[in-house]
């Protein structure tokens, strides 16, 4: 049997209210006195009603909607993003509007999607934008949202955690330790969140007159472990590896366990984000946790603004080191 679908007019008819006082009940944060909210919830009630929430975007011009674009779906770190985010939003009477791309840069159908359905601001985590999206969603009064990478080139607000000062801390550390030969492991080049880490942890050992080696990753666990490995049976077994992200700090340690180099005496591994999996006790990996919920929160801030902040802003945010028994 069709379900029969309940629509605000005869809501407003019972409640003998108006249909667009039916949808100010139905929209968070809409001004609706109290008795009149009562009135229409038991007319609801007893109609069974579901409000549509595309339908009283046409009338209250606002959908209430933000849309979300990520890429790397299988890293744990935006696994955790996307359900901050969701959770948060959800919250404040927001629903999400995910788009996955498969692509390394968001396609014009994926910027569709999101116009199609009137987004209210779009944020974007690991996808790459080029200038000309930017310029037709900002043209639609669609603010943009870097989140976790920022790009100088963009007229997007961006949310980051520090990563050059976070890498250099890094740095401080382990010379503090006494390290002098030392591994990074890039993520992807394109990406400003692994250059940044990569600089700041060369910056801090250029200061002291060290060089370190750069090994050319991609944040998967198998790339790292592979580079790793190989490293090992080249004859260099480095004092530290510091990788781009946690994936990729424990495809480097998982490869040191095999060619039984021991850790942290001989090789430390530190790694970034503090996914749940660095915590396992297989791994105990130490690493520098980012702020995760301030940032998720600093970015809902920008899209939930009434008054829209006009010129782009980079907000940085501090993360801590998280000392774990891969690190003396």
């Amino acid at each position: 049997m069709e379900r029969r679908i309940v629509s605000a007019i005869e809501v407003a008819k019972l409640a003998n209210v108006s249909q667009s006082t039916v949808s100010r009940v139905f929209t968070p944060g809409a001004s609706v006195s109290e008795k009149t909210r009562k009135k229409v919830m038991k007319a609801a009630e007893e109609l069974k009603y579901q409000p549509n929430a595309l339908a009283r975007g046409l009338i209250t011009k606002k959908t209430n909607m933000i849309g979300l674009a990520m890429k790397d779906i299988q890293n744990p770190f935006y696994h955790e993003v996307l359900g901050l985010f969701t959770r948060k939003l959800k919250e404040k009477g927001y629903s999400v509007l995910f788009v996955y791309t498969e692509n390394e840069e968001i396609q014009q159908e994926e910027i569709n999607h999101f116009l199609e359905y009137n987004v209210e601001a779009i944020i974007v985590t690991d996808a790459l934008l080029s200038s000309n999206v930017v310029t037709r969603l900002t043209a639609n009064n669609i603010p943009v949202i870097l989140f976790n990478r920022h790009d100088k080139e963009l007229m997007c607000h961006s949310v980051v955690c520090d990563n050059v000062n976070a890498a250099k801390r890094i740095g401080s550390y382990v010379y503090g330790q006494g390290v002098r030969d030392a591994v990074f492991i890039t993520g992807k080049v394109n990406t400003s969140t692994s250059r940044d880490r990569q600089n700041g942890f060369i910056d801090f050992f250029r200061d002291k007159d060290t060089d370190i080696t750069i090994l050319e990753g991609d944040y998967t666990y198998e790339k790292s472990f592979h580079l790793t490995r190989n490293m090992i049976q080249k004859g260099h077994i480095p004092e530290v590896i510091f990788g781009a992200n946690d994936i990729t700090a424990l495809g480097a340690l998982d490869a040191l366990k095999e060619c039984k180099v021991e850790i942290p005496k001989k090789t430390m591994v530190i790694g970034f984000d503090d996914i749940k999996m660095s915590s396992w006790p297989n791994y105990s990996l130490s690493t520098w946790a980012q702020p995760i919920n301030e940032m998720v929160e600093k970015a809902i801030d920008l899209v939930t603004l009434k008054d829209r902040i006009q010129e782009p802003e980079l907000i940085k945010l501090e993360g801590k080191f998280i000392h774990r028994a891969t690190t003396k």
